[in-house]
């Protein structure tokens, strides 16, 4: 979920799709990717805006948000992520340059992460993801376990990460130290517009072989800790790449991205190992008449594919 507030009737739509979990992400800044400090932006109750980020992702923001989902039946999964600056950075591209920056990385994101972590244990979070997509740092698996034992002294829920589909999910080596193995469910599908759904799944095919050979592995249930697609003919292609916000125009695909859903959802989950998956993304409110910019995204509110998921969730 994404926004500056949240209300109860903001997630009866949630309700009536047999919404069981959310996921909410509040975000930690990172100057450059090679830079080895994490700023933790906590936030003030009053307010809806802060200098970054949103109320949604203040501390008061999430316990707010989790307890209205709590009173509804919906649990959430925690999952702070990290904003890196610099043209095209984003959490993969972190890689610190000496042994020493390594040592000052790992050090801030600690004292990040655990900051999550008694957040989570206080106020009744029913899962916490320890990191997402950070790649370069996960060959650093002596560190990573000391960290998974630091948060599991102050967090006694299940924990995961989330490791990217572009094959990060295959190098991680920590995952029996985790509860569930996350993946970012962003796998190529195909190289042509519009698709038809047996072409996504036989597509699917060769991913899901891959995801059951670590699952064999390490023995563990795996959860997609996003998995979504943009309401255009594109969406299959590079699913990880948001739209072009800065176009005038687009051309809607509704039927193309409720494709994608219907191949996703049937091909993981009759899978016993696989226990589930988290939409990106849901924003609290939209309307059918809202921006453009919103229904051109990862949003399935309102569209056929909306539909497909809550059929899906609710077997």
């Amino acid at each position: 979920m994404a926004g500056d507030s949240v209300t109860g009737a903001d997630l009866e739509p949630l309700t009536r799709a047999h919404v069981t979990w959310i996921a909410q992400m509040p975000f930690g800044w990172q100057a450059a990717a090679t830079q080895p400090t994490v700023q933790l932006h906590t936030g003030t109750r009053t307010g809806q805006q802060r200098r970054r980020g949103l109320w949604g992702e203040t501390d008061f923001g999430l316990i707010y948000t989790a307890q209205l989902a709590q009173q509804r039946g919906i649990q959430t999964l925690l999952k702070p992520h990290l904003w890196v600056r610099g043209q095209g950075a984003w959490p993969g591209s972190i890689e610190m340059q000496t042994p020493a920056d390594w040592q000052a990385w790992f050090a801030a994101y600690s004292t990040f992460m655990l900051h999550y972590a008694q957040l989570a244990e206080a106020n009744h979070f029913a899962g916490l993801c320890i990191g997402t997509e950070l790649g370069k740092t996960v060959s650093h698996e002596k560190e990573w376990r000391t960290l998974i034992k630091q948060v599991r002294n102050v967090y006694h829920g299940p924990l995961t990460y989330a490791a990217n589909w572009s094959g990060e999910f295959e190098q991680v080596r920590f995952w029996d130290a985790l509860d569930f193995i996350g993946i970012q469910a962003y796998f190529p599908l195909s190289k042509t517009s519009s698709p038809p759904q047996a072409e996504l799944l036989a597509a699917w095919q060769a991913h899901k072989a891959a995801i059951e050979r670590v699952q064999r592995k390490y023995k563990k249930p795996v959860v997609f800790t996003e998995a979504g697609y943009r309401n255009t003919a594109d969406a299959a292609i590079e699913p990880w790449t948001w739209p072009d916000r800065t176009a005038v125009f687009y051309t809607a695909d509704e039927q193309t991205q409720a494709a994608c859903y219907a191949a996703l959802f049937e091909t993981f989950w009759p899978q016993p190992w696989f226990k589930g998956l988290f939409i990106w993304k849901w924003y609290p409110g939209l309307q059918p008449d809202g921006p453009a910019r919103r229904h051109a995204d990862f949003t399935p509110q309102h569209k056929p594919a909306e539909q497909i998921m809550a059929q899906w969730y609710g077997r």
